[in-house]
């Protein structure tokens, strides 16, 4: 080797910790008709490290901190996403979503991915091109449903408003008589500004209008009321990460016979075929059908989510809303201790899950955020979409909804108020 490489080549690539092939009559004969290339990029030094996580309380809008039963699962044997005990983990999964829902509906699943992917499952599965669509825009998940709803050719109409404001029943009629959209989309917890729209009588109204209502519970489920059947909605869709404390990338989501009927009736195809409710169905064993192959599900967060999903069984729905009301509350007269203000100024539309505290004059949010952060260990977060720069967020999410996490924010944001700079903008 020395005699075919000079000595500073042969040196660089020792302390790299490999030797490149530079050219090919260096690679050995018994590896020659594997290797057709030498190599060009060594195993990166990066990952001879060990890997290092901080252990940090997570009171941002999520991810939230997973409950010790829920990171045990993670710690279970992998099985096949088609095996037999898998299958009945899947069923299992379904039931827990339709008591978190509080519906009865045959097509209840899981999308493989964060919030997101169940999102655009639900506009490509019941929306056709062309096809006018009704969004309530106060935050950044309507502005993102709107994106995604121009992407696949629909008409889209947008009801706009300020951060922090929702929507009446009147503001809702006007726009189904205007537009005759086939849906109608409302978030129920937008989490980047804090409220919680009402939902009560929405459904009846869509359905008087003959469209259908989809709802985005990402925020609020497990955390504050949601009656999928009782309220009338037609597609109704979370995510794990939140109150249900699972690791992010599984997606509950539900559809009403309205919606399954509307999907079976549609002209043309889905235009995703991971997203297509048909594969969906059958592989979720929603159909009644022997399942087929559709795609490899996150087998280990299903178990996962499986395990939050028993959790929030056990503890009770009505329990849990009350858990997080009352640690709400308590957050609520911590912060107005420290003369912050209340984003939501009505208090039956504020959030149980995720509170919005107005910036304090004088204040950069980055420089609180980052003090709390560095000197706490501790995660709040600023405004996202429309509110960016208006807010700070704090999350009590599920297993971190605790009157002792209510104080260790209260105390790192006290710190904060007293060293940050203010008028620094």
């Amino acid at each position: 080797m020395h005699r075919l490489l000079p000595s500073s080549v042969f040196l660089a690539s020792q302390t790299a910790g490999w030797v490149q092939s530079l050219v090919p009559v260096l690679i050995p004969p018994q590896s020659r008709a594997m290797a057709s290339y030498p190599l060009i990029v060594g195993p990166p030094a990066s990952l001879r490290k060990p890997l290092k996580v901080p252990d940090r309380l997570l009171l941002g809008p999520g991810p939230s901190n997973i409950a010790p039963r829920i990171m045990a699962a993670g710690n279970l044997p992998m099985i096949g996403h088609m095996h037999d005990e898998m299958y009945q983990i899947m069923d299992e999964i379904k039931d827990g979503i339709r008591y978190a829902f509080q519906t009865h509906n045959q097509l209840t699943m899981v999308i493989s991915g964060s919030g997101h992917a169940a999102m655009e499952a639900a506009l490509f599965n019941v929306v056709e091109p062309g096809e006018s669509v009704l969004v309530g825009v106060n935050g950044l998940w309507g502005q993102r449903i709107a994106e995604i709803a121009e992407r696949m050719g629909a008409k889209v109409h947008q009801m706009v408003k300020a951060p922090g404001e929702y929507y009446t029943l009147k503001d809702v009629e006007k726009g189904l008589t205007q537009h005759k959209p086939v849906l109608l989309f409302l978030t129920h917890g937008e989490s980047t500004s804090g409220i919680m729209q009402p939902l009560d009588g929405y459904g009846d109204l869509c359905h008087k209008h003959n469209c259908l209502l989809l709802v985005d519970s990402v925020a609020s489920l497990g955390g504050a009321p949601i009656y999928m059947d009782k309220q009338g909605i037609d597609i109704l869709y979370s995510g794990s990460q939140k109150a249900l404390n699972s690791p992010p990338g599984t997606a509950p989501i539900s559809f009403s016979e309205r919606a399954r009927n509307k999907f079976l009736n549609r002209k043309t195809k889905p235009v995703s075929f991971y997203f297509d409710l048909k594969n969906l169905a059958n592989f979720w064993g929603c159909d009644n059908s022997p399942r087929m192959y559709h795609h490899t599900t996150p087998v280990i967060g299903l178990m996962g989510l499986r395990e939050s999903l028993a959790i929030l069984a056990e503890e009770g729905l009505e329990e849990s809303w009350r858990k997080h009301r009352e640690a709400t509350n308590y957050l609520y007269e911590g912060l107005q201790k420290l003369g912050l203000q209340l984003f939501v100024k009505e208090p039956a539309v504020r959030l149980p899950t995720v509170t919005t505290v107005a910036v304090p004059p004088g204040y950069n949010w980055k420089d609180l955020v980052s003090y709390v952060m560095k000197n706490h260990s501790l995660e709040i977060t600023g405004g996202l979409g429309p509110s960016t720069g208006m807010v700070l967020r704090i999350g009590l999410l599920g297993y971190n909804a605790t009157k002792a996490n209510v104080d260790r924010v209260i105390a790192a944001l006290k710190d904060a108020l007293r060293h940050c700079p203010k008028n620094k903008l």
